[in-house]
């Protein structure tokens, strides 16, 4: 079954988006912007053909879990402040992300 997140747009008070190892999951996560104010937890682990910028998810105010790994979204991890992902508990980035799951770091400072 193929599907694309923005078919996620007909679910308003979706809290909990638990798609772990589909390839057939397409899109950007920033379609995941229409339920801001609904998701707690979100797992697309092992979606390979889901990209975007992690930091879409960051003004999120419920979001407690974050699970992007093997994914294709990419970002900074220097790009969170202290209003981004205020309520998270859990945050696993692929290796697309700058300081994500494998990245090895050349500086000290980074």
């Amino acid at each position: 079954l193929k599907w694309n997140l923005e078919m996620l747009a007909g679910l308003p008070s979706l809290k909990e988006l638990f798609c772990h190892d589909n390839p057939s999951l397409t899109g950007n996560i920033n379609s995941l912007r229409v339920l801001k104010d609904t998701l707690a937890m979100v797992d697309i682990s092992d979606c390979p053909h889901v990209a975007g910028n992690f930091m879409d998810l960051a003004d999120f105010p419920h979001l407690k879990c974050v699970d992007l790994s093997c994914t294709a979204v990419t970002g900074d991890i220097r790009d969170i402040g202290k209003q981004s992902f205020q309520t998270l508990e859990l945050l696993l980035l692929p290796s697309g992300v700058y300081g994500g799951t494998g990245y090895e770091f050349q500086r000290i400072s980074d």
